[in-house]
C-alpha cells in the first residue's frame, strides 16, 4: 500500500517537473487531456485500493434528495467514512441552526455488514453494505466511475423511503480532511 502510494506521488512529482521544464512552450490541449487522464487513473487506483482495504472516505460536495432537489455543500462536513467494520454517515447543511450534530445536520455511526465489492465490464466499481447503529439502519451503495475517484453514494434507510444521494470523491482515510460532528 505504502509502496503504491509513494510510487503514485513520485509519478505526480515527475509530471509536475516535466511541466515546469516545458514552461517556455504552452502545452497543447491533447497533452493537457492526456495528463489529466493519467492523474485520474492514478486517483482511481488509489480509491480502489482504499475500498478494498475498507479504509476510505467519500467526501461529498453535492446532496441529491429523494425527488431530485439538489444542494451544494461543504465536502469536509458531508461524508461517508468506512474504517474496518465501522461506518460514519454525516450530512451538514450551511444553515444557522446547529442541528443534531452541532453543524446543522446529523451524524450517525454504525457497524458495517454485508460488505460487497464488484466491478462491471467497463471497470466501474460498485460497493454495497448495510450500516446498523443507534441512529442508522440503512443500505449504502457506492458507485465509483472508471478512471477517476468521482463517486456517488446512495443511502437508503430501512424504515422509510427518504433516500439520499451524495456526490463527491473517494479518498483513503489518511488523505481525507473531514470534520466529524457529535453523533447520535
Amino acid at each position: 500500500m505504502k509502496r503504491l502510494v509513494s510510487m503514485m506521488v513520485l509519478a505526480l512529482f515527475v509530471m509536475v517537473g516535466h511541466i515546469q521544464a516545458q514552461e517556455e512552450r504552452e502545452l497543447t490541449r491533447e497533452e493537457k487531456k492526456a495528463m489529466q487522464e493519467h492523474l485520474d487513473s492514478l486517483l482511481y487506483v488509489e480509491a480502489e485500493q482504499a475500498i478494498n482495504q475498507k479504509a476510505f472516505t467519500l467526501e461529498a460536495d453535492k446532496v441529491v434528495f429523494k425527488y431530485g432537489q439538489t444542494a451544494y455543500v461543504s465536502s469536509n462536513t458531508n461524508f461517508v467514512a468506512v474504517s474496518g467494520d465501522e461506518a460514519v454517515v454525516q450530512i451538514a447543511f450551511n444553515i444557522p441552526a446547529s442541528g443534531f450534530n452541532g453543524l446543522g445536520g446529523i451524524t450517525v455511526e454504525g457497524s458495517v455488514s454485508g460488505y460487497e465489492i464488484r466491478k462491471d465490464k467497463k471497470g466501474n466499481l460498485y460497493v454495497s453494505m448495510n450500516v446498523m447503529g443507534t441512529g442508522i439502519s440503512a443500505r449504502v451503495d457506492i458507485n465509483v466511475l472508471k478512471g477517476s475517484n468521482q463517486a456517488s453514494v446512495t443511502v437508503t434507510p430501512n424504515f422509510n423511503s427518504n433516500r439520499l444521494t451524495l456526490n463527491g470523491v473517494v479518498l483513503p482515510t489518511e488523505r481525507s480532511n473531514v470534520f466529524k460532528g457529535r453523533s447520535l
